[in-house]
C-alpha cells in the first residue's frame, strides 16, 4: 500500500505539469496564430501592394465559408437546426456587425501601425461594459465605471504620444470596435437566449456567407472600379491561400484555447499578445513607439489586468454562491426522509 501511494503522489505531479504544458502548448499556437494574422494582413495591406480592405475581408469570408461548409457537410462537424427566422432575427445582424469588424479593423492597417492599433484595442472592455449596460447584458456599478475610465485614460495618454496619429486610422479602428462589442453582446442576447451554442466551425458556416454578402455593397461602392483599374495591383495564389487559411486557423486556436482552458485565460494570454505585437512592429516595420505611448498603454495595461481580476473574483464568488446552494439542496433532501421517518415511528 505504501508504495502504491508513492506512485500515486509521484503520478500527480507529472500529470499537473503534463496539463501546463498542454496549456501553454495551446496558448502558444493562439498568440503565434493571431500574431500572424495581424501582421499578415499589415504586410499585405500597406507593404505588399494590394491596398483593398474590403477585398481581402470578402476573400478570407469567402475562403472560410467553403472550407466550414465542406467540413459540415462531410460529415466531421454537425450543424445545428436552426430556423429560416431564427437566422434573419439572429445570425443577421451579428454578420453585419461581424463584417464591419473585419472591414474596419484591416482598413485600420492603412493608416496606423500595428502597435498602435494594439493599444487602442485595449478599450475592448470598456466598449463591450457600456454596449452590454445599455442593452441589459451588464449591470452598471461604480467601481467598473471607475475601471473603464483608467483604461480610457491610458489609452488617450498612449493616443497623446502618438507620432503617426491618422485621424481617419483612429476613427476606423474605434468604429471597428464598436460593432465587435455590439456583436459579442449580440451573441449573448440573440443565441446563447435561443440555446443556441455554436463553434467556431459553425459559427463560420452560418455568419461568414451572411458577413460576405453584406461587404459586397461597401465593395461595390468604393473598390470593385479602383481595384479592377489598378495596374500595379499584386495578385499571388499562394499569399492569398495561405493568409486566408491562417485567419481560419486563428478560428479553430480559439475553440480549442477556450475549450481547453478559459475565456479568463485567453483574456490574459491576450495580454501577453498585445505586447508581443508591439514589440515585433517596431522590430518588423520600424513602428515607432514613444516613452509617452508606452506610459500611456501601461496604465491601459494595468486597468485591464485589474479588470480580469474583478471578473476572476466575481466568477468565485458566483461558483462559491452555486455550491453552498447546492449543498443546502442536498441537505433538504437528506433530511426530508429521516423526518417523515420520525414522524411515522411516533405514529406506531
Amino acid at each position: 500500500m505504501g508504495e502504491a501511494r508513492n506512485e500515486k503522489s509521484l503520478a500527480e505531479p507529472k500529470s499537473l505539469a503534463s496539463q501546463i504544458l498542454l496549456n501553454l502548448a495551446y496558448v502558444s499556437v493562439w498568440i503565434g496564430l493571431s500574431g500572424t494574422v495581424i501582421l499578415y494582413n499589415k504586410w499585405i495591406l500597406a507593404y505588399y501592394g494590394f491596398p483593398y480592405p474590403i477585398a481581402l475581408t470578402i476573400w478570407h469570408m469567402t475562403f472560410s465559408s467553403g472550407l466550414a461548409f465542406a467540413i459540415v457537410r462531410l460529415g466531421y462537424v454537425e450543424a445545428c437546426n436552426m430556423s429560416a427566422e431564427t437566422y434573419v432575427k439572429a445570425v443577421v445582424p451579428i454578420g453585419a456587425c461581424f463584417a464591419g469588424t473585419l472591414w474596419l479593423g484591416n482598413a485600420a492597417y492603412l493608416y496606423l501601425s500595428v502597435s498602435f492599433i494594439q493599444m487602442l484595442k485595449a478599450l475592448m472592455p470598456v466598449a463591450v461594459f457600456i454596449v452590454g449596460c445599455g442593452l441589459g447584458t451588464e449591470s452598471y456599478d461604480q467601481n467598473t465605471m471607475a475601471n473603464m475610465l483608467v483604461v480610457s485614460a491610458g489609452v488617450a495618454i498612449a493616443s497623446y504620444g502618438e507620432i503617426n496619429f491618422v485621424v481617419i486610422g483612429v476613427m476606423l479602428q474605434m468604429i471597428s470596435i464598436c460593432t465587435e462589442s455590439t456583436r459579442l453582446t449580440l451573441v449573448q442576447i440573440l443565441l446563447q437566449s435561443r440555446g443556441l451554442k455554436l463553434n467556431p466551425v459553425t459559427t463560420l458556416y452560418y455568419i461568414a456567407p451572411c458577413s460576405a454578402a453584406f461587404l459586397l455593397v461597401p465593395f461595390a461602392l468604393l473598390e470593385a472600379r479602383p481595384l479592377l483599374n489598378d495596374p500595379q495591383v499584386n495578385y499571388d495564389v499562394f499569399t492569398f491561400l495561405s493568409n486566408a487559411a491562417a485567419a481560419f486557423a486563428l478560428n479553430m486556436a480559439v475553440f480549442l484555447l477556450i475549450g481547453k482552458t478559459s475565456a479568463l485565460t485567453m483574456n490574459i494570454a491576450g495580454v501577453v499578445k498585445d505586447w508581443l505585437l508591439i514589440g515585433l512592429s517596431v522590430f518588423l516595420f520600424h513602428s515607432a513607439v514613444t516613452s509617452i505611448n508606452l506610459g500611456g498603454y501601461m496604465v491601459a495595461f494595468l486597468g485591464v489586468c485589474w479588470y480580469n481580476y474583478r471578473k476572476l473574483q466575481n466568477m468565485k464568488k458566483k461558483q462559491q454562491e452555486k455550491e453552498a446552494a447546492s449543498r443546502t439542496l442536498d441537505d433538504d433532501d437528506i433530511s426530508k426522509p429521516l423526518k417523515s421517518g420520525q414522524n411515522g415511528m411516533s405514529k406506531a
